[in-house]
């Protein structure tokens, strides 16, 4: 890819220079039908890869009136209302949203006062996990104001309706393995939500759902306020950079977790994006098996961001103009659709690829997404080709227009 990206952005100067070596001279100008000629091939080439991009990295592209990376050209109605949000709507709901977040982590401070990050025996790895097992009045009050915070603060970024639907299974039909039917006479509850991953913004909807823990890096555990806030969630924490023994551990501890919640209703669930990345939203990329391995039932979830001009799904943008953005859209949408808990059989229990792409399959019948074989690699290739290729991006205004 990046040797393609080369080539489209020295086409034309190699095609010059070679010229000038059969002529055996150097002109000290080109005329306007020459200079015309090479901007028109330039274009054109242009074009063909960016449409070749467009449909290799489908998963990831952007669709909504700002464009790639958020800045193509926009009408002038929307460059107007664009300013009128800026002056208005952003301080406002930067405020309150500020606001939102000191609240509750005043909230968290005062429930985990005289408390312990971390349960006797364990290592530096858990000392940010044991705030997500804190029972009695403290959880209680955590967790309800953290799912009546978490739905404020996404109805202060303009999510005022959320549309949310559960399909019905005939389990009857589904079920097919004695060991699975003992287990939904025995239990209802999952270990783990699975969710596709379109935004930053799929996490404040968990939380105001189930309020489950989810796997974040390690820095996220050291940040003023919403560092408290992930203990308090129980969340597992992750450094990618050590490929070593905390890789393992990870593993290891999550799936601990899921089991736990599974058998143990005051334990938090935990919430796993298996996708490892966020896309557009249209797409679902292969599930990594991390959440399959405890092999305990599984609760799908299905999340959508319909819209009208800007997208809320992170996918070629930058944060700080996502979020820009996002904060001057007047109104968001957002839809979920929850699907019945998932018992696996034997087989998916045995063999947690299978688990992984049955649940990748149903999710995607289930919510009309289409099945994507890229992944974190392809996405860092395109956004990469985004930012560096000035031509590549003239090309986007031009399309915009």
């Amino acid at each position: 890819m990046e040797t393609e990206l080369k080539n489209l952005n020295h086409n034309n100067s190699n095609q010059y220079n070679q010229e000038q070596i059969d002529n055996g001279k150097k002109p000290l100008l080109k005329s306007d039908s020459q200079s015309s000629d090479q901007e028109t091939t330039q274009k054109q080439l242009t074009a063909a890869e960016l449409e070749e991009m467009e449909k290799k990295f489908a998963a990831y592209v952007r669709h909504d009136i700002y464009g790639p990376m958020g800045c193509g050209e926009v009408p002038v109605k929307e460059k107007v209302l664009l300013g009128a949000a800026m002056l208005t709507l952003l301080p406002l709901r930067v405020l309150v949203g500020m606001s939102i977040l000191v609240l509750y982590y005043l909230i968290c401070k005062i429930c985990t006062l005289f408390s312990t990050p971390y349960r006797p025996g364990e290592g530096e790895d858990q000392q940010l996990q044991g705030y997500g097992h804190l029972v009695g009045w403290r959880r209680e009050i955590i967790v309800r104001c953290g799912r009546f915070l978490s739905r404020a603060l996404l109805f202060t970024l303009g999510f005022y309706w959320i549309s949310q639907t559960s399909r019905i299974y005939d389990h009857e039909k589904l079920i097919d393995q004695s060991d699975s039917r003992d287990q939904l006479e025995k239990s209802e509850r999952p270990g783990v939500i699975i969710s596709n991953h379109a935004s930053y913004l799929d996490i404040l909807y968990h939380m105001s759902f189930s309020f489950s823990s989810f796997v974040a890096k390690r820095s996220v555990g050291k940040l003023p306020l919403v560092g408290l806030m992930s203990k308090c969630l129980g969340c597992v924490y992750v450094q990618r950079e050590d490929k070593s023994s905390d890789f393992k551990g990870v593993s290891g501890v999550v799936t601990e977790r899921i089991k736990e919640a599974h058998e143990n209703s005051d334990a938090p669930l935990m919430l796993i994006f298996p996708e490892g990345t966020t896309t557009n939203g249209n797409f679902l990329l292969p599930f990594k098996t991390g959440a399959f391995i405890a092999g305990a039932p599984v609760l799908p979830v299905i999340l959508r961001y319909p819209y009208r001009r800007f997208s809320p799904a992170w996918d070629s943008i930058s944060g700080v103009r996502h979020v820009i953005l996002l904060l001057c859209q007047y109104v968001n949408y957002m839809e979920v659709m929850r699907l019945p808990v998932y018992y696996p059989s034997k087989e998916e229990k045995d063999d947690p690829k299978l688990y992984a792409s049955n649940i990748r399959k149903l999710m995607a019948d289930e919510g009309n997404l289409i099945l994507s074989d890229i992944g974190l690699p392809e996405k860092r290739i395109y956004h990469a080709a985004l930012n560096g290729n000035n031509s590549l991006r003239s090309v986007f205004h031009q399309k915009s227009d």
